[in-house]
């Protein structure tokens, strides 16, 4: 059985960030070991939250790890609420991953333009550096704008998507994928580029008119989690984009409109059996 590290905050109400990456990944025949960077109350969609910071508990906690002999398969990121937590898992990364270690970034930090409140510039470059030590990176275009230094674009056509992965890539990382991307009318999915072959590949599918807290979450962690299991990029970037697509579709039509998150409970056995489809080692 593969084993994955993910390093994210945990919110006790509400569907993101570990709360999704732990049973998803789990779902799909992962052993899935957590790392909390803070515990909230609910996710920052809700006023009034609290925030218990933990940033000072990963260097105990992975010096343990270490003592134990503990290996990853993957190590994957999400959500860090500061640049001192970029650094830590910096270190993290040159401590448990060797040649074989997937590591996957989600450089979760803004969108529609904007970072998130907590969020400037230095913080974005900060993030940049982490993905260049990454061997995935899946930004959205405003990520990939801030990280990149080019201009943000609500509207925009392939080659703009192109010249944000390019700008990705010379980041360091081995592989860029910018999500939330649409190359046509009513389609939306990924594009993504190889830094050491030069290939560009992509997958979209209908969009859903519908927008919901944590389904990047979904992707991110459905998506390392095809990867890690030995799907191919375009194979894992269906799995992850028809699964968020079709969990979304699902809440959207749930009478009682649960803003805060969508119902990926309902939808799991339908990723468990898309996936034993796509990858039948993956349960043995």
């Amino acid at each position: 059985m593969k084993r994955i590290l993910t390093i994210q905050d945990i919110s006790c109400f509400g569907k993101c960030s570990l709360t999704v990456a732990l049973p998803l990944l789990s779902a799909m025949g992962i052993e899935t070991v957590i790392l909390p960077t803070a515990v909230l109350s609910t996710h920052t969609m809700f006023k009034g939250f609290t925030c218990k910071d933990l940033s000072d508990q990963l260097a105990p906690i992975t010096a343990h790890w270490k003592q134990e002999g503990i290996t990853f398969d993957a190590i994957y990121t999400g959500y860090l609420g500061t640049e001192e937590e970029i650094e830590a898992v910096k270190e993290i990364f040159r401590d448990f991953a060797d040649k074989n270690t997937l590591l996957f970034v989600d450089p979760a930090m803004g969108d529609n333009g904007k970072l998130y409140p907590a969020f400037d510039l230095a913080y974005a470059k900060k993030n940049a550096t982490l993905c260049g030590a990454a061997d995935v990176i899946v930004p959205n275009i405003t990520e990939a704008a801030f990280m990149t230094g080019l201009p943000y674009k609500d509207e925009y056509d392939e080659d703009y998507v192109k010249e944000l992965l390019q700008a990705l890539v010379a980041l360091g990382c081995g592989t860029a994928i910018l999500t939330g991307v649409s190359l046509s009318e009513g389609k939306t999915g990924a594009m993504g580029l190889d830094a050491k072959t030069g290939e560009y590949f992509a997958y979209q599918n209908d969009r859903v008119d519908a927008a919901f807290h944590g389904t990047g979450d979904i992707f991110s962690s459905v998506c390392v989690g095809a990867l890690l299991q030995g799907l191919a990029r375009t194979a894992a970037l269906k799995l992850a984009a028809d699964y968020t697509a079709d969990t979304i579709a699902l809440t959207k039509d749930d009478p009682k409109k649960p803003w805060y998150g969508v119902n990926f409970e309902s939808t799991v056995p339908q990723l468990v059996d898309a996936l034993r489809a796509a990858a039948p080692e993956a349960y043995k």
